[in-house]
């Protein structure tokens, strides 16, 4: 047990108290001033949390989640957004009626937060250490070497491994999933009675997200501590919620126990939230893959061979190279015209390296073909051809869309560089492949801030195919959408692969999505293939315990299923990092039948 902070054991809170309220929302409004006056996003808001529950906000990305939960934190962006109406009731004390120097001794210590990004919330310049304890010395009487002691038992609390060396460390020496243990540390280090967590596992891998979800339960039932969960992903609100709020547009459509929104949901909305969530199995019933040793095989768009992707680290007084990453290691596949192969595996396993050698945009080793054409040895103006077989689309299309121009001089812009048609012709093509993608002509004049996520990922798509590519990479380009956006974004890849015989190489860490998407699986691991076949084989038949744990891990949208322990993770993914000379680790894969592809383990 340590004082002020975490408790081992039981949860502390008295039978009589378990269910009593600890947070009252009435009335909320929250406005947002804009330059035609103020208008509401969250309005009329009411709901109670009890002590030890954890209620779910779900809903799409607009609909008030995130400006309820900055509203009870007294995070509004101030004086561009404010609370004007309703109260939030910490017990007895009005949140929403607090100055904010009154605020910061609540901020923290009985109200706590998690954000998505853990990244963006740790300051990059101080050590972990130093930030836990600036919190505990804020919030508590403890100071030097107590206040240490108490962040390391936090850390080990959320089960960091070398808790102390840790406190030395700063954000960017550690992992996705270890930063957000640290965050889960940091809010949960002073037992407030109540803790937000905003998307706190959207963009972790699927086996990170389940160690986090576990963490969270198991410090809920030690603590009592309420915890108001926002997500738009339904599985993780069935393996969690007590209940549920449903949002849209600000307003709260539907709220009930888990089992009444999932099973008896009421309002149509809801309906389509559940609907388009994609569930392991739909994607098998819905269409036999391909196989790959069907007989006269078209040849291969791409066909990588013994690829290798490593990078110099230096070290010592004169900068010599010490180590090396070994990013990608040996990596073989080939993917045929209308086909979709899937690079799974977690953060650091060389998915996205593998994507960037591919398309040419770092030096690797080993064979790259594209068309039949190898891309090692061709001249620039070559490369200039070949590339334009192949276009990337990313997972955030915000960042990739200049702000700049207009969204149709965006999508027109590859064909210029390629000097494809005539002004005219390009303009032309451009209108057709936004009504291809469900856009319009008209909004070719718009810039990328006029539209929503997932209309600018539409945008992406039409720009990836202005030169009509033989090879498309889609880089995780629908985990940070919306349950029903991803869906109509699956689905509009779908029919344009049909429809123009391209072919996908799709990299997400979402094993639904890939389970629904995919012909063939290659899963990765330390940049290696560890195992590779039809997604019927990988699905159904996993012969490699890393890939039976990537798909045990998926959030199952069903809380008929809730699973009452997530499956542990002993540590955290191995470094790639070797010293040069070392022999670089080489597995070997072997055919257990149909083209099926295993690694050793």
């Amino acid at each position: 047990m340590i004082a002020n902070g975490i408790k081992s054991g039981a949860a502390t809170v008295a039978p009589d108290q378990a269910n009593s309220p600890v947070l009252t929302v009435s009335g909320l409004t929250v406005s947002v001033r804009g330059d035609e006056g103020e208008r509401a996003v969250v309005s009329n808001l009411s709901f109670v949390l009890a002590r030890g529950e954890t209620l779910c906000i779900a809903g799409e990305s607009g609909s008030g989640k995130s400006m309820t939960s900055l509203a009870v934190m007294g995070l509004l962006p101030q004086p561009q957004a404010r609370v004007s109406t309703g109260s939030i009731l910490l017990g007895d004390i009005d949140l929403a009626a607090l100055s904010e120097k009154r605020m910061q001794t609540i901020r923290g210590n009985r109200v706590a937060m998690i954000f998505q990004e853990p990244m963006t919330s740790l300051n990059p310049v101080l050590s972990i250490g130093r930030q836990l304890v600036e919190a505990i010395e804020a919030h508590t009487n403890l100071g030097g070497s107590a206040a240490r002691t108490h962040a390391i038992e936090a850390l080990k609390a959320v089960r960091i491994p070398e808790a102390e060396s840790r406190l030395k460390q700063f954000p960017h020496e550690l992992s996705g999933g270890m930063r957000q243990r640290v965050m889960i540390a940091m809010a949960l280090a002073l037992k407030p009675d109540v803790l937000i967590a905003d998307e706190p596992t959207t963009a972790l891998d699927v086996t990170v997200q389940g160690e986090v979800l576990e963490l969270l339960r198991d410090l809920q039932r030690e603590q009592g501590t309420a915890v108001i969960l926002i997500t738009h992903d339904m599985g993780v609100v069935a393996e969690m919620a007590d209940r549920v709020i449903v949002m849209r547009n600000g307003r709260m459509v539907e709220q009930g126990t888990i089992t009444d929104i999932f099973e008896r949901p009421q309002v149509d909305y809801t309906r389509e939230l559940l609907a388009a969530v994609p569930k392991m199995g739909a994607g098998r019933a819905a269409a036999p893959a391909r196989s790959p040793e069907e007989p006269a095989r078209p040849a291969a768009v791409a066909e990588v061979r013994d690829l290798h992707v490593r990078f110099d680290l230096h070290g010592g007084f004169f900068g010599r190279v010490t180590h090396r990453v070994h990013a990608v290691e040996g990596v073989n596949f080939s993917i045929g015209p209308n086909e979709t192969l899937s690079l799974v595996g977690e953060s650091g396993c060389g998915k996205s390296t593998t994507a960037k050698a591919l398309a040419g945009l770092l030096p690797y080793s080993g064979d790259i073909a594209v068309g039949g054409r190898n891309l090692a040895g061709l001249g620039r103006d070559e490369r200039k051809a070949v590339r334009r077989d192949i276009q990337m689309i990313f997972q955030d299309p915000y960042a990739s869309l200049d702000p700049r121009m207009r969204v149709g001089d965006l999508v027109a812009e590859p064909l210029l560089i390629h000097s494809v048609g005539t002004p005219k012709e390009r303009t032309d093509r451009v209108a057709a492949l936004f009504e291809r993608v469900g856009l319009t002509a008209d909004q070719m004049e718009r810039y990328p801030h006029e539209f929503s996520g997932g209309q600018r990922q539409r945008i992406c798509i039409a720009r990836a195919l202005a030169l009509r590519p033989k090879l498309i990479i889609a880089d995780e380009s629908v985990s940070a959408l919306d349950v029903s956006v991803q869906a109509r974004v699956l689905k509009l890849l779908k029919e344009l692969q049909s429809e123009f015989g391209v072919a996908y190489l799709f990299i997400s860490h979402d094993m639904a999505v890939v389970e629904n998407i995919s012909d063939k699986v290659a899963v990765m691991y330390l940049g290696q293939i560890v195992e590779m076949g039809t997604r019927d084989q990988i699905f159904a038949y996993p012969r490699h315990p890393y890939t039976k744990r990537l798909i045990e891990a998926v959030p199952v949208p069903d809380p008929a299923r809730r699973r009452t322990r997530f499956a542990r993770l002993d540590s955290e993914i191995a470094s790639p990092i070797r010293r040069v000379g070392d022999p670089p680790a080489r597995l070997s894969l072997q055919d257990v039948g149909g083209g099926h592809l295993v690694a050793a383990h």
